[in-house]
């Protein structure tokens, strides 16, 4: 319960923690733990995509989109990594932005062409929507032509562009948040658990944030949801 309530609250998973507080015993046992808890937010996420959708562009809500590549971070900068990470990955990432509100779609892919971005801003972005980007070749002219209204911002001459005022200073926060987030649950040593621990990040601000009673109400509820009796 005292893991189950640690993973909830996006608290640190480190081995000594655990094994000073009479969790657990052996890095082997919180890892399984830990990949349980992923398995379950992955789940809660998939019956939301398939019940409403990742949906953004509600009033008042704006996208941004940007990609960035999250690798293992290896101890001390020693070692070899694993066969999944000798090639570069992207994760590219939609922000829904609304007042307070951040909704992120996140996808991990192999290249950033137009063919494996634009088609998904069309399955998650409404049409009609402002869309902020940055200057990468596949966003040009393409979602413009797709019904969006698009602002770029060129990032070599300023952060803030003058002339509409658009920024990506939204998402560029939510990525240094995103992998602090990752670091503290036990990393990204394969592709797949970096799946999970993104489905893991979604659920939290799609579901959990929303709950009654938070996110470890939520998490009790998917449990049951996973594991039914």
């Amino acid at each position: 319960m005292t893991f189950i309530y640690r993973f909830s609250q996006g608290l640190h998973l480190r081995q000594i923690d655990m094994k000073q507080d009479g969790i657990a015993r052996s890095s082997r046992t919180m890892s399984k733990m830990a990949a349980a808890l992923r398995k379950v937010c992955r789940g809660a996420m998939r019956r939301h995509t398939r019940r409403s959708g990742q949906i953004i562009g509600h009033p008042r809500e704006f996208a941004v989109i940007d990609e960035r590549s999250f690798r293992h971070k290896r101890k001390y900068g020693r070692g070899r990594a694993t066969a999944t990470w000798r090639r570069k990955k992207w994760v590219f990432g939609i922000l829904g932005v609304k007042d307070e509100r951040r909704h992120p779609v996140l996808w991990l892919v192999k290249r950033r062409g137009r063919q494996n971005l634009v088609p998904i801003v069309v399955k998650h972005v409404r049409p009609g929507t402002t869309i902020i980007s940055d200057e990468w070749r596949a966003y040009r002219g393409a979602l413009g032509a797709m019904g969006y209204t698009h602002f770029r911002v060129n990032h070599r001459q300023w952060f803030v562009d003058p002339h509409s005022g658009a920024h990506t200073q939204h998402l560029e926060r939510a990525w240094l948040k995103y992998k602090s987030t990752i670091w503290r649950l036990r990393g990204n040593r394969t592709e797949k658990i970096l799946k999970q621990h993104l489905s893991v990040i979604e659920w939290t601000h799609w579901l959990a944030d929303k709950h009654s009673q938070g996110p470890l109400g939520r998490l009790f509820k998917d449990i049951r949801q996973h594991y039914p009796v």
